[in-house]
């Protein structure tokens, strides 16, 4: 089972604006994002976590950081901490929500060792950024997403923690609160590490700590430097702790015809009116997906039979569908997206599919099997800036 460690948080002082200085993570900024929350603070986490210009940037950054430590603008905590983060929202279906999780340090482990266990198959990412940038840094500035196994672990974090910050963005209130009874900081590791943790959300920034955790045990010959555990937001995995909805998929390199004939082979197919919000309710209670052409959209109910050797999952069924095609698929979450991509070209066509649920995600996970690319979309998104875990 993973360790799951406390460690002196490294945080914004008291006296910073936290609502000037939190970003959003790394991966869904554009430079526009960029740009205006640069402009936002001299202090705001962006120019460290998303540093931009020469080939000195990675070191530019570090030396960001620690000019940060210096000046006090960023301070540690007294002693090894739990950091806990809670979202507060309204979500899609107008259900009240209070998800919360706690930030430790969790294990690093080998590939297919066990403990912490892969979500779903990554696409492939050639760019070393968050590596050079972990190097410059020596910190984990963003955290993965790890899901616990562990039931429990939810009332074990219910109860406050000492008030560190909070910032509401976009309807959604996030909070962040101090652990350090040592009795508390115990309880809490103790039961992380009684089962599995499996990543939602941060498979390649996992993989990058793999990689330096590495570097380090080759420069030092140590295996017991921080950098055996990395930045992690645990929570579990149970409904009421997740948001969770699908990301769709884009289809090119195939004319709409050949896309419609492939899904034939495995669903029946019925016309259907222009996509809506109101659409994927629909999906989700009589169990079908949708296709999405230049002229219109169809009803793609599965054939008897058609998936019986097939993962009871949409991306898995699609896969099925159109292997042996040309089709290149690409994946967009929002709903409007999807219909603009179709309508402007972009994508030949689009097929909606569903969230995976609780059940699948932790029997999948169980069972040593990994998800398609993209099967999942966790929200909201964590913000990065709120604790800084040095390496």
């Amino acid at each position: 089972m993973p360790r799951f460690e406390p460690f002196r948080a490294l945080r914004y002082a008291p006296a910073v604006d936290l609502d000037a200085v939190i970003a959003p993570p790394y991966d869904v900024l554009s430079d526009a994002d960029v740009d205006a929350l640069e402009a936002r603070d001299a202090r705001n986490i962006v120019h460290i976590d998303v540093p931009r210009g020469g080939d000195d940037r990675y070191q530019r950054a570090g030396r960001l950081l620690r000019s940060w430590i210096d000046d006090a603008t960023m301070v540690r905590d007294d002693e090894p901490t739990f950091t806990l983060y809670r979202m507060r929202f309204t979500d899609a279906a107008g259900t009240a929500r209070d998800l919360v999780g706690v930030l430790g340090g969790l294990e690093v482990v080998d590939e297919g060792a066990g403990g912490v266990l892969p979500h779903e198959r990554t696409t492939p990412k050639a760019s070393t950024d968050r590596l050079d940038l972990t190097r410059a840094t020596d910190a984990n500035l963003s955290p993965v997403w790890g899901l616990s196994l562990a039931r429990g672990l939810t009332a074990l974090l219910t109860e406050l923690g000492e008030p560190v910050g909070a910032v509401t963005v976009e309807g959604v209130e996030h909070v962040v609160e101090r652990v350090s009874d040592p009795a508390r900081v115990a309880a809490i590791r103790e039961h992380v590490g009684r089962d599995d943790v499996l990543i939602a959300d941060g498979h390649h920034r996992y993989g990058v700590s793999r990689v330096f955790r590495d570097e380090v045990r080759e420069a030092t010959g140590r295996t017991d430097t921080p950098a055996e555990q990395t930045l992690a937001f645990v929570g579990e995995l149970v409904a009421d702790q997740l948001s969770i909805e699908a990301i769709h998929r884009l289809c090119t390199g195939i004319s709409f015809a050949d896309v419609r004939a492939a899904l034939a082979s495995c669903f029946d197919l019925a016309p259907a009116e222009r996509p809506s919000p109101a659409t994927l309710a629909t999906m989700e209670d009589e169990g079908r997906l949708v296709l999405v052409g230049p002229d219109g959209a169809e009803w793609l109910t599965p054939k008897p039979g058609a998936f019986d050797a097939v993962r009871a999952l949409d991306g898995a069924w699609l896969e099925h569908a159109l292997a042996g095609t040309t089709a290149e698929v690409t994946y967009q979450h929002g709903l409007d997206e999807v219909l603009a991509a179709v309508d402007d070209g972009t994508a030949t066509a689009a097929v909606l599919i569903r969230p995976v649920s609780i059940a699948e995600i932790e029997r999948t996970a169980r069972d040593g099997v990994l998800m398609p690319p993209k099967s999942t979309f966790f929200t909201p998104k964590l913000r990065t800036g709120f604790v800084i875990r040095e390496l």
